[in-house]
């Protein structure tokens, strides 16, 4: 049964106060020393319940806590500005995003700020968390055991959040349990604390500490356990370049099945593995299966859509009535560049080198996908009859395929604004048909809310993230065969989409034939397949920029993402007659937000040094 964390930290802080205010009021004066009202304090939380109650608001935060912006599916940081989808709708709404995806970011941008806070909520829950672990007993074993599980929880969690800090603007201020609550035996000051450290240290530390500390599995499968902790750890050492140490830990973590000698396993003890069918990865049925490395957890009509999954309310088909999911608000539209993406030949994608100015032969006229733009839903059309990855249709509805077990795409009918966003709409993530009702919650202004996990690693980035790694050190063939672990299973004819009793498309999907050098292709074959595998996820942008140096990491392409980008807007541009890229550009300041000027205003600018270029 899914674990909800945000309904259980109501009730669990609530049943905390209630009774440690009881025994206070229950003798002596000490009654007349009356907590203001509505506030915590330290006494009351430093025990076991305390700690527990406190770490699960560490939890709840991870998805931005009604904050879209700070939410771990980084649909607007990593997938829009990744170039795999528009911002959609109609240009006046939610135009805070537009200078997003033309690359024009301001630190006046509130939603600059909204990721920027979101984060920093975060880590100040989980520092507090750490207090309150400091200061309980820890007389018994059972104490000292619960003590070291909420630590290394909350560790793991401060580093994610502090990752994704450090990823989206660089150097920030690090600020820990001892800085971030003023009082005795604890530094005061937050206020002094300085951007000037890079905050990649501190996250190793946090994530080592949990996997050293945290169990292979969990009672509660929405727990982060010692493989989680992994993955997330080699993931840290990918983004710095720290290839040898990453895949030290992929050898830990991937089993038999794929070729490793590891034992990794989810928080409810399932082996790793890849969901033998790629669209059962994305269905609330199916939640915390073998491939869920570390999922958020949601859950539907439980008398609050807080409860449910928050991360794409806005995203679904636009004015479907009761024949679609979510009936609003048509933005997070894929790109022309991204559906063309997934054409193939031979079976294979069509991949640049990696080396020159980025125009892909999978975007020349001959390739590039056959769409509806410019058709009303009622006017012919016939879906493109060339081969495809099959992953296509089930990363992007598209005129004429179905659209999970609703209908067909209709097009422009379920399209807010064509003309400024393009023909497709996102698949990833929307619930079904059969989940009306159970695994969707119809109690508020939208039916958007579902009970579908996100999920924030999943075994296939692990698996890519592997064959990386062993490129990086010297072995393309095992590279190959990890990338190749993945395409076998988009490959499974089990999980096409399928229309009237056949494949609703033509799917020819290969795997690489060998053998692989440690060359320009196979290094982009690696980066290509995770392009396509996670394409809508929130990784691209990231991706791109790691891929460039960004982090610290040694690389051989050093400009990769302003070539790419280029590319990308060059042939993005004139697709939209709205103009939503016109003059666009990308360059080298734009591979980190500004820092919020709100926050740099608060403290000063001789604290808060703004990234350059802003």
């Amino acid at each position: 049964m899914k674990y909800n964390i945000k309904r259980t930290l109501k009730s669990k802080v609530m049943w905390s106060v209630f009774v440690t205010l009881s025994l206070l009021y229950s003798c002596s004066d000490s009654f007349l020393e009356v907590p203001a009202p509505g506030s915590l304090n330290e006494e009351l939380l430093s025990n076991g319940p305390g700690i527990e109650a406190a770490l699960l608001a560490v939890y709840s935060q991870v998805n931005g806590r009604d904050n879209r912006m700070g939410s771990p599916s980084n649909w607007v940081w990593g997938s829009i500005r990744g170039g795999e989808a528009n911002k959609g709708t109609d240009p006046g709404d939610f135009s805070d995003i537009n200078p997003i995806q033309r690359y024009e970011a301001l630190p006046s941008q509130g939603v600059i700020r909204d990721k920027y806070n979101a984060n920093y909520e975060g880590v100040s829950r989980a520092n507090r968390t750490l207090r309150l672990v400091s200061l309980a007993p820890g007389e018994t074993n059972a104490q000292t055991a619960q003590k070291l599980s909420v630590e290394a929880q909350a560790k793991f969690l401060r580093a994610h959040f502090y990752f994704e800090l450090a990823r989206g603007f660089d150097k920030t201020p690090y600020v820990d349990e001892n800085i971030d609550v003023a009082g005795a035996g604890v530094e005061p000051g937050i206020e002094k604390v300085p951007n000037d450290k890079s905050l990649w240290p501190m996250i190793e530390a946090d994530m080592l500490f949990a996997y050293n500390n945290l169990p292979e599995t969990q009672a509660q499968v929405g727990r982060v356990n010692k493989w989680a902790a992994a993955s997330y750890l080699a993931k840290i050492y990918m983004y710095q370049g720290k290839y040898q140490a990453a895949l030290d830990l992929f050898e830990l973590i991937i089993p038999a099945a794929y070729g490793g000698t590891g034992s990794g396993k989810t928080s409810n003890g399932k082996t790793y593995g890849l969901v033998p069918l790629y669209a059962d990865i994305f269905k609330a049925s199916n939640d915390n299966n073998e491939e869920s490395v570390w999922a958020y957890q949601a859950a539907a009509n439980t008398g609050s859509v807080n409860n449910a999954n928050p991360e794409f309310d806005l995203n679904w088909p636009y004015n479907t009535g009761a024949d679609g999911p979510g009936n609003c608000c048509s933005f997070f539209q894929p790109t022309f560049e991204m559906g063309n993406s997934f054409r193939t030949s031979g079976g294979l994608p069509l991949l640049e080198d990696g080396t020159g100015a980025y125009d892909p032969a999978y975007n020349l006229p001959a390739n590039e996908l056959l769409t509806d733009m410019g058709k009303e839903t009622a006017d012919p059309f016939t879906p493109d009859a060339g081969p495809v990855d099959p992953r296509l249709d089930h990363s992007i509805g598209r005129r004429g395929i179905p659209y999970l077990d609703w209908q067909d795409f209709p097009g422009k009918a379920w399209i807010r604004n064509q003309p400024n966003a393009g023909p497709y709409q996102t698949k990833k993530y929307a619930y079904y048909k059969t989940d009306k009702g159970s695994l969707q919650d119809n109690t508020s202004w939208t039916p958007g809310y579902t009970a579908i996990n996100y999920t924030i690693i999943r075994f296939a980035d692990v698996l890519l993230m592997a064959a990386e790694a062993e490129y990086e050190v010297g072995s393309p063939e095992r590279a190959r065969e990890l990338v190749n672990y993945v395409r076998a299973r988009a490959a499974n004819p089990a999980g096409f989409v399928m229309k009237g009793g056949n494949p609703a498309a033509n799917y020819v999907i290969n795997q690489y034939p060998g053998p692989w050098a440690k060359d320009a292709t196979a290094l982009e074959a690696i980066r290509f397949e995770r392009k396509l595998e996670l394409s809508g996820e929130g990784h691209r942008f990231y991706d791109l920029a790691r891929w460039s140096g960004a982090y610290g990491a040694p690389t051989s392409t050093p400009d990769y993402i302003e070539r790419v980008i280029t590319g990308y807007l060059t042939y993005e541009s004139p697709k939209l007659p709205s103009g939503a890229f016109a003059g666009a550009s990308f360059e080298a300041k734009d591979r980190f937000l500004p820092l919020p000027q709100a926050e740099i205003d608060l403290v000063g600018p001789d604290i808060l040094k703004q990234n350059t270029g802003f």
